[in-house]
């Protein structure tokens, strides 16, 4: 009986997890994110495009989008405007993950619905206390 209490208390803690969607279409880079957000305990989705993002974000309901600003066809901010114009999903915190990073860059990307700005090449801890910012 204490085997099966021990092997669902996993399982438990998965579906409890809150879930981040990744979007990146660099595949290190997503490796380096899923593996960071795994292993604190978030249960990861991905998508590798902006027309994906909109698509997964609307069918999974993440509770956090980090979000690339260079994707192919469609870009993250154009693909951060779409989620948020729609209702069921338009509260959901959207953060850049990206190289842009002048300033410049950083208020156009706060400026075009994103909360907040992760600079690549990403600080660990910075990553992790921003993520922590929007799902704790």
């Amino acid at each position: 009986m204490a085997a099966m209490e021990k092997s669902s208390a996993p399982s438990e803690a998965i579906k409890d997890a809150k879930t981040v969607l990744i979007v990146e279409d660099n595949d290190l880079n997503m490796k380096l994110f899923h593996d960071l957000l795994e292993v604190h305990g978030y249960r990861v989705i991905e998508a590798r495009n902006g027309a994906e993002a909109i698509a997964r974000a609307r069918s999974d309901a993440p509770d956090l989008i980090l979000m690339d600003i260079q994707l192919p066809e469609i870009s993250g901010l154009k693909a951060t405007q779409e989620i948020q114009a729609d209702p069921l999903i338009k509260e959901t915190p959207i953060v850049a993950v990206t190289a842009y990073a002048t300033r410049g860059d950083e208020e156009r990307i706060l400026a075009g619905g994103c909360r907040d700005y992760i600079a690549k090449p990403i600080s660990v801890a910075d990553f992790l206390e921003k993520v922590k910012r929007y799902l704790d």
